[in-house]
């Protein structure tokens, strides 16, 4: 198959998905400088027919009380190796689970993260269609980063490691060469989620992935899930929204997950022109 080709239902794909992706190269719905999110797990859409794409929203924990976590019955959550309280209740109630490592809080607490202590804490509970937060060092350097993820001791389609938006663009496509999926972190200079700096490199993050993979790889937005109307294509994101919030909102905590569930960023990237002095590779 020459490139620009589309096989008649390429493997894993839906007969409609297949469908609505040759109608759309027929008739040039798909435009240059477009990039679909590979469709995965019966996730794929297509940007004419169905312009969003369905996120996996992972709501932050510890929630409390008890019994408004258990109101969230059915949602996917984010659990911390830092702050693990609500571990049992959510593998009851959750549809799955993301295992964070707690690099990020140690971090921001002086804490020293326990490398071995979270490996111990997350083998017994490492399953599909649970996955962990492959451990990362905040603010490190690539060598560092390329350490600890060599630590990694379970299968790769368990762990998806992370790429902070301030290391290189060219170990960003290392890890996805090597991971197939990759999480988005937000520090250094690019902390404050949403701002114009922050947007500026991200924008500059889909391009690469856009131009070197075509098909746009699983990416987890970590503290990204207030970015689920806006254009990055992401394929799951977190936060502690409902958890920090949900006491102040006149909206119940099942409510906030519902309408913030409802959010989807759009399927597909359109190449964006970047400031030149924003660029760092």
């Amino acid at each position: 198959m020459t490139r620009g080709q589309f096989p008649n239902n390429p493997v894993g794909w839906s007969d409609l998905q297949a469908e609505g992706l040759r109608e759309q190269h027929a008739d040039g719905g798909i435009a240059r400088g477009t990039f679909p999110l590979y469709p995965c797990g019966g996730r794929g859409v297509f940007a004419r027919k169905y312009p969003r794409t369905t996120m996996i929203h992972y709501h932050g924990t510890p929630i409390t009380p008890r019994a408004v976590l258990e109101t969230l019955t059915g949602e996917h959550f984010c659990i911390s190796y830092f702050e693990p309280r609500d571990l049992k209740t959510c593998l009851k109630i959750g549809q799955s689970l993301m295992l964070d490592n707690g690099a990020f809080s140690c971090k921001t607490r002086g804490v020293p993260f326990d490398l071995q202590g979270f490996y111990d804490w997350i083998d017994p509970i490492l399953a599909h269609p649970h996955w962990g937060v492959v451990p990362d060092v905040i603010d490190g350097t690539i060598e560092q980063q390329r350490e600890m993820t060599a630590t990694w001791p379970f299968p790769k389609s368990l762990g998806i490691p992370v790429w902070h938006l301030g290391l290189s663009l060219d170990y960003l496509c290392e890890l996805v060469d090597d991971w197939g999926r990759v999480c988005l972190g937000s520090s250094g200079e690019y902390w404050n989620v949403g701002d114009a700096k922050w947007q500026g490199r991200m924008d500059e993050t889909f391009n690469r992935l856009a131009k070197t993979f075509g098909r746009l790889p699983w990416t987890h937005g970590m503290r990204m899930l207030g970015q689920g109307l806006e254009r990055w294509p992401l394929s799951s994101a977190d936060s502690t929204n409902v958890a920090v919030n949900h006491k102040s909102m006149t909206e119940c905590a099942h409510c906030m997950a519902k309408r913030i569930d409802s959010e989807n960023p759009p399927n597909h990237w359109h190449l964006r022109p970047v400031q030149e002095n924003l660029c760092f590779i």
